[in-house]
């Protein structure tokens, strides 16, 4: 009778054959009871972009309610006075002259000692100047004024385009564009790049005669780009915004790959640069009769149907020997057939239709 001999244990020489068995019956159990780890696959190239995008979008979203904060201080004090405001007037040497008033529908306010002030258009530090430099002339020496904004005149702003709630607000005070945009709930997904402030003319009574004629009949049309106003903080693009403003945030323009991809058509951009190794990704890749050597981007001018034409080597930008390209909207990406290839797959195709999908594999 052959003997039954257990395999060895570094963990200890002196165990008895009992206590090997039950450690082997131990091992074997835990084996059995541990579920097998599970493999997390990797996420399609095309899905991670778009995830990107969405976490780039987010970003700039929480730029702008950053942005929102830090340029509140600077909008209220470069907030110029309107119709209706509330202002609250403090002479701190002399208290009689401390007056509450409304400026009204022409812009006025009446003020002890002064008369009527016209006061549309100032800023609260300009109209402080303003009357500490009257009062001073004839009345005061030094006097120390202060103006405060009690109630601000209400406006109305329209946003609409790509924002999470677009309407129509009814603001107080001094916006700015990132103000709105906050008001709005941010951007979209598929917000473009570019934010268009639309302003209505200038169409007030109380301008005189002569001015009129110079001013703005026309609606003007402001652009801003969202990528430096929002990711790269450019605060000089913050415009304020006025009684009236439309602000436009279009959706994101599209690029477009055709010719000898896997799956040609339209891609959007949804706001983000998009690169010719990205579009060629969100197309799935090159045929295999693609001739990514001579692959060219056709991109219109601007100027009627005007287009420039760029040759661009795909495999020498993947392999890192050339620049990836940014592209841009409306771009249109095409890979024509390789004549070699052609001749190729063709043979390829015969050679499979005769002899079968093994000698095909192996040829």
């Amino acid at each position: 009778m052959t003997q039954f001999r257990f395999p060895p244990f570094p963990i200890a020489h002196n165990l008895s054959p009992m206590a090997y068995f039950l450690i082997i019956c131990l091992l074997l159990s835990s084996c059995a009871s541990s579920p097998p780890q599970r493999k997390e696959g990797f996420l399609p190239e095309i899905q991670l972009k778009e995830i990107e995008s969405s976490r780039q979008v987010k970003a700039m979203n929480e730029k702008l309610l950053m942005g929102t904060m830090a340029a509140r201080k600077t909008s209220q004090r470069d907030y110029k006075i309107g119709p209706e405001d509330l202002l609250e007037i403090s002479v701190f040497e002399e208290e009689k002259l401390n007056k509450t008033v409304r400026v009204s529908s022409q812009g006025n306010i009446s003020f002890p000692l002064l008369g009527i002030l016209r006061v549309k258009g100032l800023t609260a530090n300009e109209l402080e100047k303003e009357i500490r430099d009257l009062l001073a002339e004839k009345y005061l020496q030094n006097p120390n004024v202060s103006v405060f904004i009690k109630e601000y005149r209400s406006q109305r702003i329209s946003v609409i385009g790509m924002v999470e709630k677009p309407g129509v607000f009814d603001v107080t005070g001094q916006k700015a564009v990132l103000d709105t945009l906050a008001l709005a709930g941010g951007l979209k997904e598929d917000a473009g790049q570019l934010l268009f402030l639309v302003r209505p003319p200038n169409l007030e009574e109380d301008v005189p005669r002569g001015k009129k004629e110079s001013l703005e009949q026309h609606p003007q049309t402001f652009v801003i780009d969202l990528d430096e106003l929002l990711i790269k903080g450019d605060l000089t693009i913050n415009m304020p915004v006025l009684h009236g403003d439309i602000i436009n945030v279009p959706a994101s323009g599209k690029i477009f790959v055709g010719g000898e991809v896997v799956r040609p058509g339209g891609f959007p951009l949804k706001g983000k640069k998009l690169t010719l190794t990205q579009a060629i990704t969100l197309a799935e890749g090159l045929k295999p009769e693609g001739d990514g050597t001579e692959a060219r981007i056709f991109r219109y001018t601007g100027r009627g149907n005007e287009k420039e034409i760029f040759s661009v080597d795909i495999y020498a930008i993947q392999n890192g020997k050339a620049e990836d390209l940014y592209l841009k909207e409306n771009d249109i990406l095409f890979v024509p057939k390789s004549g070699v290839k052609n001749f190729l797959i063709g043979l390829r195709d015969t050679i499979k239709g005769i002899f079968g999908i093994g000698f095909t594999r192996g040829f």
